[in-house]
């Protein structure tokens, strides 16, 4: 896990190394910067396989040059074909195996490699430069481009210096809380999206974007419950245990959760030495889940780590997580990452996580709503608003925010939609042209339930929760390794009925029954109680003074598109107790801080 760096702009040395400092926490063993041609490249090196220095970065072949941030989780198998290929290696670094692979197969390398990846490639001959980003978007790509001078690097906090805020970035966080790829905070800034390769043309200045993979309409397996749960449980062990590959120490995040225990069970199976693992507890009950981690770790016979935070902990990582999620970021359990991977950095680099099992097998709770409400959004539109308008669910007690949306939604594409958006809820005007890039999950099933976990693989997952998990991780200098996240495991369980994975309301059925072969059901069919913290109540009460002086008149009069007005309105009716505006709050909070580090470094 690295930082990479590349671009054409003639910055001085001490720019470039003032630029990688600043995320110099992605690769604090080794940075290295060249200069090709009018080229400069850099990395900043997390050492974690082949840990001598020639394999550190930028790393040469020929008239190629590399920088490349991730792990190719089968470069053992790819660097055999090369060897039979007549290549011989130097080093033992996937570094290597991605660097002569491109060199043989060109852009094709990318259908060999299984791994999380972001990398540029210079050819001095060619004059090209050629990147990509791993098929689920685990690792971060980041571009500037003006149709001649670019600038790429695995964050975009050494890009901001003298950039304009993008006002429709700003109403797109507002909307999502995260801004969706391939758009940025500031203008002329990209992401590039997942499963996408990108090839810059110095001979032409020209820019070509191409989609190398992607999720396919989906078609169901003839296959029985048994054997599909063989099947699976076998691609499981092997997306184990090819990320259990590393020269330095290696554990697992354990929470009281489904996924979580599973990884660690196949760790603690398949792994040749006792594994470590770690959780985080709360003093509140409501949210702590350490006892039930304690058990499992018990069970699976593993050197597990609990860590018992109390609020001031927590509250200390804020000015943290405004520093290293350098775009405006309001998932709050960013938080307990942080704290998690602080921890965890102590005892070992590199941790397995159970992070994508949730999208793939019906995890979320949001699931059961979608059933639920599925016969509501049957009603013809026209009945459904008149229900809405007519005060009857009041009086039978029904009012909840999930059934007054599916009576006020056209259709249920739109009722899939307002689960990862608040579609213009706190904007003055609505906007919602970033969904022209995720129209896919309309075409790619018919299954209703198969539609929302694709829109949340695509939406929600690239841009919340794998932007939460390599920020928190890479502060620490910790590499995250998620199996769910390996796309076979995520290609199979779009193959597979839905009531393998959801039956009855029973979420994860699969994935339950193999746990089973590891852990008694009665021990882990407890409560979740998800990776959060009780910010809300934290707002008004430790830290209702920091939030009052943060969302000032000032700073709500610089957000472009919010309706003032009525946020001051949800502010109050929080701060009093009336109601749990927490998610609106604590969105607007984070911007706020952002704004402070962003005026600061423009100024």
């Amino acid at each position: 896990m690295c930082g990479i760096y590349l671009t054409n702009i003639p910055y001085e040395d001490k720019e470039v190394r003032a630029k990688l400092d600043s995320i110099n926490f992605r690769g604090p063993d080794f940075m290295g910067i060249d200069k090709i041609d009018n080229l400069t490249l850099g990395h900043l090196r997390l050492s974690i396989l082949d840990l001598d220095p020639r394999s550190n970065q930028p790393m040469d072949f020929d008239n190629l040059t590399i920088v490349f941030n991730g792990e190719i989780y089968n470069y053992k198998d790819v660097k055999k074909d090369l060897v039979s290929l007549g290549y011989i290696f130097k080093t033992e670094s996937d570094t290597e195996v991605l660097l002569i692979g491109y060199k043989h197969w060109g852009k094709a390398v990318l259908e060999k490699i299984n791994g999380m990846f972001a990398f540029s490639i210079y050819d001095s001959v060619a004059k090209t430069i050629f990147s990509a980003r791993d098929r689920m978007g685990v690792k971060p790509f980041y571009y500037y481009w003006d149709g001649e001078k670019f600038e790429i690097c695995s964050q975009i906090k050494p890009m901001l210096a003298g950039k304009k805020i993008n006002d429709e970035a700003i109403s797109m966080y507002l909307d999502c809380m995260f801004v969706p790829s391939p758009y940025t905070i500031v203008e002329n800034v990209y992401k590039l999206p997942p499963g996408n390769s990108m090839e810059i043309d110095l001979n032409t200045n020209t820019l070509k974007i191409d989609k190398y993979w992607n999720l396919k309409d989906v078609v169901i397996k003839g296959i029985s419950y048994d054997d599909a749960k063989k099947e699976l449980h076998q691609l499981l062990l092997d997306a184990v245990k090819i990320r259990l590959q590393s020269d330095v120490p290696i554990g697992s995040f354990l929470s009281g959760g489904i996924d979580s225990a599973l990884v660690s069970a196949i760790a603690a199976e398949v792994s040749e030495t006792k594994i470590n693992t770690f959780s985080i507890g709360f003093d509140d009950p409501d949210f702590d889940e350490s006892k039930i981690a304690e058990q499992y770790a018990e069970i699976l016979n593993t050197k597990h780590k609990t860590t018992i935070c109390n609020p001031d902990d927590i509250l200390k990582l804020i000015p943290k997580l405004t520093h290293v999620y350098d775009e405006p970021f309001a998932d709050s359990s960013a938080l307990p990452s942080l704290l998690l991977n602080k921890v965890t950095k102590q005892y070992v680099t590199v941790a397995l996580s159970g992070d994508g099992g949730d999208e793939s097998f019906i995890g979320y709770n949001y699931f059961h709503s979608l059933v639920s409400n599925k016969k509501i959004m049957d009603i013809p539109y026209p009945i459904r608003k008149l229900i809405s308008s007519s005060g009857i669910l009041k009086l039978f007690g029904m009012n909840t925010h999930r059934i007054t949306n599916a009576l006020n939604t056209k259709s249920r594409n739109d009722f899939i939609e307002n689960i990862f958006s608040r579609k213009g809820f706190l904007l003055k005007e609505k906007r919602q042209d970033y969904m022209k890039h995720y129209q896919g999950y309309k075409k790619w099933s018919n299954i209703f339930l198969q539609k929302a976990a694709d829109l949340n693989i695509k939406l929600w997952l690239e841009n919340d929760s794998n932007v939460k998990v390599d920020r928190a991780s890479m502060a620490y200098s910790v590499e995250v390794r998620s199996p769910f996240l390996d796309y076979r495991v995520v290609e199979y369980a779009r193959s597979l009925p839905m009531s393998f994975r959801f039956e009855k309301g029973r979420q994860k059925r699969i994935l339950r029954d193999i746990l089973k072969e590891y852990i008694p059901e009665e021990v882990f069919n407890q409560p979740k109680r998800g990776f959060s913290v009780p910010i809300g109540d934290w707002m008004r009460t430790e830290l209702r003074e920091e939030f009052l002086s943060s969302l000032n008149d000032e700073f709500l009069n610089k957000v472009p598109n919010l309706n003032i007005k009525k946020f001051k309105k949800l502010l109050s009716e929080h701060m009093s107790g009336k109601f749990d505006h927490t998610v609106h709050v604590w969105k607007l909070y984070v911007l706020s801080k952002w704004y402070e580090e962003f005026e600061n470094k423009n100024h």
